[in-house]
């Protein structure tokens, strides 16, 4: 089935309300927290208070001597056990073609801490307060070392580790510089730009939580945990750190409570407590807390960029030239070396024809909490870089932010990009054209007068993102470091009712999955919705999966379960085609009915999978009972997801107050399975980007290495009162290398959001002479930046 029959379906592209949010609404959902086992305690990390230190000593005696205490774990006990430190999944290759230094990454520290929340013991106790009083005692002996927090510094501050005394993990590029410096060296006009893509921290409902379980007779783990690739944190736990048999490992993970990311990679936690409870023989819970969280969870983003734009004199981009400092924290986390590149670099051609693209990337360690993918991964950077970039350009030339993208747009397909990634499809005038009309461009002018009129300031700003989802395929994503296959794994079980389980190795973590999963399958069986159950998140129960992220789950995790029914499919012919005493040849299917071309015969999908389970009239000679199948699919090229947003601001000069009045979005997402739940995904992505552009900021002190935004009285998260209602639509142009037509919707928002605000507020304060700051666009920045012009 071709992706233009499967877009014209019963069920695609229509809205259902979610299966999954009826428990969610009711207090039914089951998470991690709400998981009580029989004889469980309760651990509790000491972290260190200091962002880069010598541990002389640890004494524990008062702790174990606490009341209620099982054990108290140090680095100590890791290394007698003989436990490695946490693995880097993806490989990268410096210039030079040495390998990227990859400094151990101990699941408690052993010798040194290096940034404020670095994990040091482990208390384990009958009750969470038992642990809480025993951590406290816990007596560490430290001797304080000189940090470095701000990537511009690392090079000429302390190693942070001996295997990188000068802090620099590698340098990686891509592009032809030969050519792009040629192109420079003949263009009529260039535009640089410094900029900062803030530091941010991934701050889910639901913080991290895990349990660790040991069963003796058997000599199987059971790792409860809030994850979003329940098979990936085994087989990196297993083979990689713990040295044991998978078969004897099960990672399950329940409802989880959002995740963006934060919420793929193996944590020490989660090691830690697998560990303990064999040593301790006892069922052991951790949950993060929300102070704990903004310490010790992976961040995202900290890049430090100097971008130019080679042009001729109409504005027509003849080359790229971008140099970035990647701010990768205290270690290399799970995918942390993939995001400043790969996942980075190749996605700056953007959606422009610029002939020559030359990138290069320096990774640094800083004490900070280690830097990893978050909701976007690479991709947001990428898009801030070069949409603020591009409307630039269209200032310094006298031209609009809508005409110098339109005179640049790509506009054939497929396009191979000067950074490795070919473009199968798009339509990026039509995104532009459509989103132009839905704001109201034409009237802006108008809108403008009467905000200047009371005072304030407007603008409008642009951006014109496109994003790779489906990280892809696997022998590509090999070539280029990644140390784990991208496939993923569907299996479709018929039951004799003619009711449906499938098991995908996707997980979700609010997208929507038990719905728009069942909705694929009711839609190619012709079955109700509600016939369709979801299993995830098990690895006892689903076939290898590669989890969730990258916004890969349908079209990679629904292009698993289509293959999975072709199969189902094929067999099922075979099975009617008996019934009706004719050739498998000659029986067609659709909207739930197997029918023999030319006749008025025809049995229902439900017949047939009553027979395939009661084979008393079936051909046992050619075809075994059951219609169960299971089909994995590796991508053959990534999914390009492309849009224009749109945004106006007003600005109050006297306070630098910046309020978001409207906002409009539309994107190419090719087939769209439900549109609401792609609406509500897209709504969620732009509050987190317009959150990163005016609010967000995780800041270190620059001489002691503390976190001096630990708590939402300091981290400014988005509220519902922050945002006007979003003018949101869709054009489709449909992938054209997977079944189902579709593009990825997930990440979007937050891609395409933060460089159309702040351009809507450097539009807004250009007649003040204002032409730069960094994000977030907070009223404090903005005062400044607006005095500063004036004081000029």
């Amino acid at each position: 089935m071709g992706a233009s029959d499967f877009a014209n379906l019963p069920n695609i592209g229509v809205d259902i309300r979610r299966k999954e949010d009826y428990r969610f609404l009711t207090g039914a959902g089951q998470y991690t927290d709400d998981i009580v086992l029989a004889n469980q305690a309760h651990a509790v990390f000491v972290r260190s208070p200091h962002a880069h230190a010598r541990v002389k000593a640890i004494d524990i005696a008062a702790a174990k001597a606490a009341p209620g205490v099982i054990d108290v774990f140090v680095g100590s006990d890791v290394a007698g056990d003989k436990l490695n430190g946490l693995p880097c999944g993806w490989l990268i290759t410096s210039t030079n073609g040495e390998p990227m230094k990859e400094p151990p990454h101990p699941i408690l520290a052993q010798g040194k801490v290096r940034y404020v929340g670095d994990h040091v013991a482990m208390v384990i106790a009958e009750t969470l307060e038992q642990a809480k009083d025993a951590a406290e005692l816990v007596n560490v002996d430290y001797e304080v070392l000189p940090s470095v927090v701000k990537v511009t510094d690392a090079a000429s501050s302390e190693a942070l580790h001996e295997a990188s005394p000068d802090n620099h993990c590698f340098k990686w590029a891509i592009g032809d510089k030969v050519a792009v410096d040629v192109a420079f060296a003949s263009a009529a006009h260039v535009t640089k730009l410094d900029l900062v893509n803030n530091r941010l921290v991934p701050n889910a409902m639901e913080p991290r939580a895990a349990i660790g379980s040991y069963q003796r007779g058997t000599g199987e783990y059971t790792l409860y945990v809030s994850n979003q690739n329940p098979h990936v944190e085994r087989l990196l736990m297993t083979a990689f750190v713990m040295g044991l048999p998978e078969h004897k490992v099960r990672v399950i993970a329940p409802d989880v409570g959002g995740g963006f990311g934060s919420k793929i990679y193996l944590y020490a936690e989660d090691v830690c407590l697998t560990w303990a409870a064999k040593k301790t023989n006892r069922n052991i819970k951790w949950i993060c807390e929300r102070s704990e969280a903004f310490l010790s969870d992976a961040h995202g983003r900290d890049h430090v960029s100097h971008a130019e734009m080679a042009m001729d004199s109409q504005g027509k981009f003849l080359a790229l030239r971008v140099h970035t400092d990647a701010n990768l924290g205290a270690y290399l986390s799970t995918f942390a070396s993939a995001v400043p590149t790969i996942l980075y670099a190749t996605l700056l051609a953007g959606q422009y024809k610029t002939p020559q693209v030359y990138v290069e990337v320096d990774a640094w360690f800083t004490n900070t909490a280690p830097v990893d993918a978050y909701r976007g991964a690479g991709r947001p950077e990428a898009t801030y870089l070069l949409e603020r970039l591009v409307s630039r350009c269209a200032w310094e030339l006298g031209i609009g932010q809508d005409e110098i993208r339109k005179r640049n747009f790509i506009d054939a397909w497929p396009y191979q990009t000067p950074v490795a990634l070919q473009y199968d499809v798009g339509d990026y005038l039509g995104c532009m054209t459509k989103a132009e009309k839905l704001a109201d461009v034409a009237g802006f002018a108008a809108r403008r007068a009467a905000t200047e009129a009371k005072g304030l300031r407007r603008g409008i700003g642009y951006s014109s993102y496109i994003e790779a989802c489906g990280i892809a395929p696997s022998n590509i994503a090999g070539a280029l470091g990644a140390r784990a296959g991208l496939f993923e794994c569907g299996e479709v079980r018929v039951h004799p009712t003619g009711s449906v389980t499938v098991f995908t190795g996707s997980h979700s973590h609010g997208q929507g999955h038990e719905t728009t999963f069942a909705q694929v399958v009711a839609a190619r069986l012709g079955i109700e919705v509600d016939a369709v159950d979801v299993v995830h998140g098990d690895t006892g129960r689903v076939p290898f999966g590669m989890g969730t992220y990258g916004s890969r789950s349908i079209s990679v995790g629904g292009a698993a379960i289509m293959k999975a029914l072709d199969k189902i499919e094929t067999k099922a012919k075979k099975i009617a085609a008996h019934l009706m005493e004719a050739s498998d040849a000659d029986v067609e299917f659709a909207n739930g009915e197997f029918t023999v071309k030319g006749t008025d015969k025809k049995v229902t999908f439900g017949q047939v999978a009553l027979t395939a389970y009661v084979p008393h009239n079936y051909p046992l000679d050619k075809l075994e009972p059951g219609l169960n199948e299971t089909a994995f699919y590796d991508p053959t090229n990534f999914t390009f997801p492309a849009g224009t947003y749109i945004c106006e601001v007003e600005v109050d000069p006297a306070t630098g107050v910046v309020r978001v009045d409207r906002f409009t979005a539309v994107d190419d997402f090719g087939t769209i399975i439900n549109p609401m739940i792609v609406e509500g995904q897209v709504h969620g992505g732009i509050v987190q980007g317009i959150g990163q552009a005016l609010l967000e900021n995780c800041v270190y002190d620059p001489d002691t290495g503390q976190l001096l935004t630990g708590s939402f009285m300091d981290y400014a998260m988005p509220r519902a009162d922050d945002f006007p209602n979003f003018h949101i639509d869709t054009i489709s142009t449909p992938c054209t290398h997977n079944p189902l037509g579709t593009k990825g919707c997930g990440e979007a928002g937050a891609i395409g959001s933060p460089p159309a605000v702040i351009n809507a507020v450097l539009d807004a304060l250009h007649p003040l002479g204002v032409t730069e700051f960094d994000m977030p666009a907070s009223p404090n920045r903005v005062w400044t930046a607006i005095q500063a012009a004036k004081a000029h």
